[in-house]
């Protein structure tokens, strides 16, 4: 018991030393935003939107977007419990769940907190993969709550690659940052099985391209 207890408090104190840190690297990149009006007119008047972005690329975004009373998606995963607790710092309302776990469930929650709450931060490739390719549950969530979908891409200037599947992206202190945005993506009730699959495909070229975009300095 005396055990469990110790490994519970080191485990709080490297949450609470990753949130530190992960604040003060994000804070010290100096950041340059690209086609982001009409995004940032959404943010300024309140209405709602999912936001979408690479699960390697993720750290950023998280960071710039606090503060908004946005919902985030996180697995149930151990690191999705560390991503809910740093989310939870940073003013976001979390919920957990997957396409893998908990998927049906997180996807009302998503679905309902978009269509008469707020926004939504989601990374369509997590928590699993493949790596950069667009899962549906952005787009299902954009059709059922009837709000537009942006995308991210995000590209650092000097970063390392973790050995994790998604070659997650840890920028330099002080290095540049690129943030670029793409036009409103909306998702009609119209729309037929085979369009909204090739909307999805769609999406997923256009976040890779935005990302592709952004990595160029």
């Amino acid at each position: 018991m005396i055990r469990e207890a110790k490994q519970g408090f080191l485990r709080f104190l490297g949450y609470h030393a990753l949130d530190r840190v992960a604040g003060l690297l994000c804070g010290s990149l100096r950041v340059n935003r690209k086609n982001n009006e009409i995004f940032d007119e959404y943010v300024r008047l309140n209405k709602r939107f999912i936001l979408a972005f690479w699960h390697g690329t993720m750290l950023y975004p998280w960071y710039y977007h606090r503060g908004n009373k946005f919902l985030g998606l996180t697995s149930q995963s151990k690191d999705g419990e560390i991503l809910a607790r740093i989310l939870r710092k940073w003013g976001y309302t979390v919920t957990r769940g997957s396409s893998s776990k908990g998927g049906k469930i997180a996807l009302g929650i998503i679905t309902d907190f978009a269509k008469f709450e707020g926004s939504v931060l989601i990374t369509p490739d997590g928590p699993r993969g493949p790596v950069m390719e667009f899962k549906p549950g952005a787009v299902v969530a954009a059709l059922r709550s009837s709000v537009p979908l942006f995308l991210v891409g995000i590209g650092y200037q000097k970063k390392i690659h973790l050995k994790s599947w998604d070659k997650f992206s840890v920028p330099a202190f002080f290095t540049r940052v690129n943030l670029i945005y793409s036009d409103p993506v909306f998702v009609t009730k119209e729309m037929s099985k085979d369009e909204v699959d090739r909307l999805i495909k769609k999406c997923s070229d256009e976040l890779n391209r935005l990302t592709e975009e952004a990595g160029v300095f």
